[in-house]
């Protein structure tokens, strides 16, 4: 049962099935927040292949699994009132940040297990560097994007939300 990994046991009233507004990535990349969730992050941020898929949102956090293809970006943004928390799992890249668009001053060379925390109201970045996919997960607090989101690619991330 999704969101008691491994235990195929879901005590009566702690599972409801959230609404899912894309159907498209499988059921155990699907949003399983705000009810209890365990998971074997390194496995399910190897497995994910899209740009961005929300994994757990909560009232005060969000887990969010991203996969960023060979010089690709996550794109220049800024999340005013949102700590942010990345985690490299596989792959290689470049972290900037700052106070504005203009002054990212902060340079930061990222390699697997690298973690990077973005205070809020940071201008920030991460560059893929390497050859193959940059695999990461990162944790919002506050959530930053809705409920349930699935963003394929980068452009599909784009479209939904012009800021990026």
């Amino acid at each position: 049962m999704p969101g008691f990994h491994g235990s195929g046991f879901s005590p009566p009233g702690w599972y409801h099935p959230p609404y899912y507004p894309n159907p498209n990535p499988p059921a155990h990349l699907r949003d399983q927040g705000p009810y209890p969730f365990t998971v074997n992050i390194e496995e399910v941020t190897l497995q994910n292949s899209y740009f961005r898929v929300a994994l757990w949102t909560g009232n005060h956090l969000q887990l969010t699994l991203m996969s960023l293809n060979a010089g690709e970006d996550i794109g220049l943004e800024m999340h005013p009132d949102t700590d942010q928390f990345l985690h490299i799992v596989r792959g290689q890249g470049l972290v900037v940040m700052g106070d504005s668009r203009e002054n990212l001053h902060f340079r930061q060379r990222v390699y697997d297990n690298y973690v990077v925390f973005i205070p809020a109201g940071k201008w920030h970045n991460l560059i893929n560097t390497g050859r193959t996919p940059l695999k990461l997960y990162s944790i919002y607090a506050p959530p930053a994007h809705p409920r349930g989101t699935v963003h394929r690619t980068k452009k599909e991330a784009e479209q939904q939300h012009p800021q990026y």
